[in-house]
């Protein structure tokens, strides 16, 4: 269970087309209101890479949403690679 105001960390695997892991170029972490407005952009780093292709990001919850989608996105070989999932944010 997910409440508002905690922390929570978001991880993503980026793979290429054949399923191996890579490190994309650019990677962000951004999140977004249910209505697909951006709520922020995180650009991620080698502080944020826990192996090849694995990124993380501890993230604050906001305290003002019942529920939030986040994307991962980078890019490899000129190839996107985007993973997007939601939280559902409980109050109590």
């Amino acid at each position: 269970m997910i409440y508002s105001g905690d922390t929570v960390r978001l991880k993503c695997h980026f793979k290429s087309l054949n399923g191996q892991s890579v490190d994309p170029t650019n990677p962000t972490l951004t999140t977004y209101d249910t209505d697909q407005t951006q709520i922020e952009q995180i650009n991620l780093d080698d502080t944020n890479k826990e192996d090849v292709g694995v990124y993380f990001v501890d993230y604050q919850v906001p305290d003002d949403k019942q529920k939030i989608i986040f994307e991962f996105r980078g890019e490899h070989n000129s190839n996107p690679i985007v993973v997007r999932d939601s939280l559902e944010i409980k109050f109590n």
